[in-house]
């Protein structure tokens, strides 16, 4: 990391959050040559380390993955990197940053006493103050986990997805998974092919296909340009950002995630898990609704795909609908926990955001700020690294660095300080 004065309190730019957000910005900053700190409360990039399982693997093709100067250079594009090779290409990234950063460093609180004073950032090394500041720090703060869980058995593990490590990892027995978004269709998966016998809770999560009409469905939609989409311009507006993610895998080369061919191998499925009364599980009576509902995404996607093929006269292999293998012969809403032999429960129900420490009026109300593209009403403060911030791919490898270049005008012009050509034709792009 670069030198940092240890004397000095005050910074053009604070940065609050030392992930791929807060480090994309740092390289746009030291190219206009802007000073800033970035404060970051555990390691650089920590949780890309310490909240994924062993057999993790990204879920869009590595040719996506392309940060600041740094775009995945390997020799399989199409392919997935795993847990080790992303935490690998990501510690490069670090290197090729070089961002003035503290770790450690935990944020208390960020407050103006004033317009046109600048903010003051209270952390746990100290107070420093900033002309602007932009909170990096993601969207998912804190693990979900009902209240009904402090119900259960003590003898049953309990653990987040941010904890779930590997099949061997929790106890002997059947494991209860609660979630079937991206995490926790791909934990049952991992946990199903170990052997183990799953009982899974579902939802309404959507699917896609991994592969469709000769290419990766994500290469269909990069054509269709979805992925440049602003959120101004999707059907949903800033409603999508509340959506789950489709679930889909990477695993093993890339695959669909069917829960319905997992039913047929042995695993339980169930529909929303609603209580326990006594040793008694209760669940809504939706499982039929939540497959149908999937499949209809799935399918709708690929119709979109069929559209675009036909408008365009494009050479492909023959498409066609999902036809379900498999339906549940009867809506099940309970499930005893001792005759089921679970002995563990993992809650892949996803994460909440936590800004309390944020001190300034940006925010709606349900707690999430209010900004067009990261710019907030506040002067000089933004957000970085949330999803749906701009396009698709805010939150991601992908498309974070086209915000972080945006912010890094917004940032500069505010300073007064004039942006390159170069730089300009980027963030227009």
């Amino acid at each position: 990391m670069a030198h940092i004065d240890p004397h000095t309190t005050h910074y053009s730019v604070a940065i609050v959050g030392g992930g791929q957000a807060g480090l994309s910005l740092s390289y746009y900053l030291q190219q206009q040559g802007i000073d800033h700190l970035v404060l970051e409360k555990n390691q650089l990039v920590h949780s890309w380390r310490s909240q994924r399982w062993d057999s993790f693997c990204l879920v869009t093709p590595n040719w996506q993955c392309n940060l600041p100067g740094w775009s995945y250079a390997g020799d399989d594009p199409h392919g997935f990197m795993v847990k080790e090779e992303i935490n690998t290409w990501l510690e490069g990234f670090v290197a090729h940053v070089d961002a003035p950063a503290l770790e450690g460093v935990v944020v208390h609180k960020v407050a103006r006493s004033g317009d046109g004073k600048p903010f003051s950032i209270q952390t746990s090394q100290g107070t420093f103050t900033a002309d602007q500041v932009v909170v990096a720090s993601g969207g998912y703060h804190k693990p979900i986990v009902p209240r009904l869980a402090e119900r259960l058995p003590a003898s049953i593990t309990q653990m987040h997805s941010a904890e779930y490590r590997n099949p061997q990892s929790l106890p002997e027995g059947a494991v209860l998974v609660v979630g079937c978004g991206q995490s926790g269709s791909q934990i049952a998966e991992d946990l199903h092919l170990a052997g183990r016998k799953v009982f899974l809770a579902t939802g309404n999560a959507p699917r896609c296909a991994r592969f469709y009409r000769g290419k990766d469905v994500v290469d269909w939609l990069a054509d269709m340009d979805y992925y440049n989409m602003a959120v101004t311009q999707h059907p949903l507006r800033e409603g999508v950002r509340d959506n789950t993610n489709h679930y889909v895998t990477g695993r093993d080369g890339g695959r669909d995630i069917d829960l319905r061919r997992f039913a047929l191998e042995g695993m339980e499925l169930y529909g929303l898990l609603t209580d326990l009364q006594a040793d008694e599980l209760r669940f809504e009576p939706n499982l039929q609704a939540n497959l149908d509902h999937a499949d209809g995404i799935y399918n709708g996607i690929n119709a979109s795909i069929d559209k675009y093929i036909a408008a365009h006269g494009i050479d492909a292999p023959p498409g066609g609908p999902y036809m379900p293998v498999w339906q549940p012969a009867a809506e099940r809403s309970t499930l005893d926990l001792a005759a089921s032999g679970i002995t563990s429960v993992v809650w892949c129900i996803g994460f909440s955001p936590d800004f309390a420490w944020v001190d300034t009026p940006v925010f709606n109300g349900r707690g999430e700020p209010v900004h067009v593209r990261g710019v907030t009403q506040q002067a000089g403060l933004y957000f970085l690294g949330l999803p749906w911030l701009h396009t698709w791919g805010s939150g991601r490898f992908s498309g974070v660095a086209r915000d972080a270049l945006y912010l890094a005008e917004q940032i500069a012009n505010r300073a007064g300080v004039t942006v390159g050509a170069e730089e300009t034709e980027l963030l227009l792009s």
